[in-house]
């Protein structure tokens, strides 16, 4: 993948994909102390969840945008929201401004990510995409050691706000790499004629599922009938939205490429259900400094990392439903570790173990589930199937952190350690129901 071709491709994406991952951990880690700065730690997962409700809309709009034109206009307008939302977030002056400014960064995330893919499934042969895959995962490795060191520290020394604010000068630098390589990209062959693409309502659908998050978290802010009514309007427009934006049967996780899809959003919602609130258990509960509960999720991803690499490997001994099976069951078993370490009795290197195992297995998962969803994925669908996939991650996770943060913040005053266990137990119980879902998956390539 560094032979002449791919050299540029390969650099520039990887340089967006280590961007992206230094943003990621680099918030997490400055988040808990942003919250209680602009007095919003009722509205602490709203600050994750909006990001990723936000990221739906712009996943469907590259989606389609790059099946038509190719990935280069949505990825660059990606990266300019992207810088855009960052700034926003790291000049605001409450809470409400935070959170408009990590809606607007996911927008142009989300974008970033579909381009991404599409860039994959256009550029490379179909033998090298386990290796570009992991590749993008290890791309979190640097990030992974110095991103929530380097956010600790700006938080501790220099204020929080510059957290964000020094992500904008990365995005120029990546964008000068990885633009000129895919500049050439068209329209996909056949794309054109192609009705479940060129569909016009489904930007439409997008905006209403990222509303519908929008206001799932908002319902959990409400008591009394007022909040349960929200609360159930809302899960029912959401799921009313992701049935018309998920390939058909995702939902219901038929087999081959709905269950493929089904399991990604699974996955993620399980592992960033998680990881979301370790910091701020760490932080809170146990009298870490932000740097050292931050350090958590350096382990995690250097774990991720770690199971990519073997992933990649040519000659692989278990079949793609075993390495589902066994990254699902790794999922389980961090979950369990982190939710150990609420008790002040269990030491916290119980939890950092657990997340390490954690790590592994969303390393063994996301490089299985990308390239399954290339194989079964004809030319001119990639960008769609590879939109679905991503949509689905964030749709999931967003439903998952509005009823988790809706629990914990009802929970956290009067009990905290069962708001967290509530929370993490269903973490877990999405992890086993996404090991038993991975025999459905099936390879086959595509007519």
């Amino acid at each position: 993948m560094f032979d002449r071709p791919y050299r540029g491709v390969t650099f520039g994406a990887v340089a967006l994909v280590a961007l992206y991952a230094f943003e990621a951990l680099a918030v997490a880690t400055a988040m808990p102390t942003v919250a209680q700065a602009l007095d919003g730690l009722s509205l602490y997962a709203l600050a994750f969840g909006g990001t990723l409700a936000a990221s739906v809309v712009g996943m469907v709009a590259a989606g389609r945008w790059a099946d038509l034109r190719g990935p280069a206009p949505p990825l660059r307008h990606g990266i300019v929201w992207f810088a855009l939302g960052l700034l926003i977030a790291g000049l605001a002056p409450s809470m409400g401004v935070l959170l408009l400014g990590r809606v607007v960064q996911g927008l142009g995330g989300g974008m970033m990510s579909v381009a991404l893919y599409v860039a994959v499934g256009r550029v490379y042969p179909p033998a090298l995409h386990p290796r570009i895959f992991a590749a993008f995962a290890a791309a979190w490795v640097v990030p992974a050691v110095v991103g929530p060191t380097i956010s600790g520290a700006l938080v501790e020394h220099v204020g929080w706000r510059w957290v964000f604010l020094s992500v904008p000068l990365l995005a120029v630098a990546a964008a000068a790499f990885v633009l000129p390589a895919v500049r050439g990209l068209g329209a996909a062959s056949g794309s054109a004629h192609d009705a479940a693409i060129t569909e016009s309502n489904r930007l439409a659908w997008a905006i209403g599922a990222a509303l519908s998050a929008l206001a799932l978290h908002h319902a959990g802010q409400q008591r009394g009938t007022e909040g349960a009514v929200l609360l159930a309007v809302s899960v029912v427009a959401l799921i009313s939205c992701a049935w018309r934006l998920l390939p058909p049967g995702t939902l219901r996780a038929a087999r081959g490429l709905p269950t493929v899809i089904a399991m990604r959003g699974i996955a993620s919602s399980a592992f960033f259900g998680t990881e979301v609130f370790i910091p701020l258990l760490l932080s809170r509960e146990r009298g870490l400094s932000p740097t050292m509960a931050g350090a958590v999720l350096t382990v995690g991803a250097l774990g991720w990392s770690l199971g990519s690499w073997y992933r990649s490997r040519p000659s692989q001994p278990f079949t793609p439903p075993q390495l589902l099976r066994i990254g699902m069951g790794m999922i389980v078993i961090g979950v369990g570790g982190v939710a150990a370490s609420v008790s002040p009795s269990v030491p916290v290197a119980v939890g950092i173990v657990g997340w390490i195992a954690a790590g592994l297995g969303m390393g063994a998962l996301f490089p299985t589930l990308s390239v399954l969803t290339l194989e079964l994925s004809p030319v001119n669908r990639q960008g769609v199937n590879s939109s679905a996939l991503q949509l689905c991650d964030a749709l999931f996770t967003a439903a998952v952190l509005a009823i988790g943060g809706t629990v914990f913040a009802a929970m956290l005053d009067r009990a905290p350690a069962l708001a967290y266990l509530t929370g993490f137990a269903i973490s877990a119980l999405l992890a086993l129901l996404g090991a038993v879902l991975a025999s459905r998956v099936r390879v086959a390539i595509p007519d």
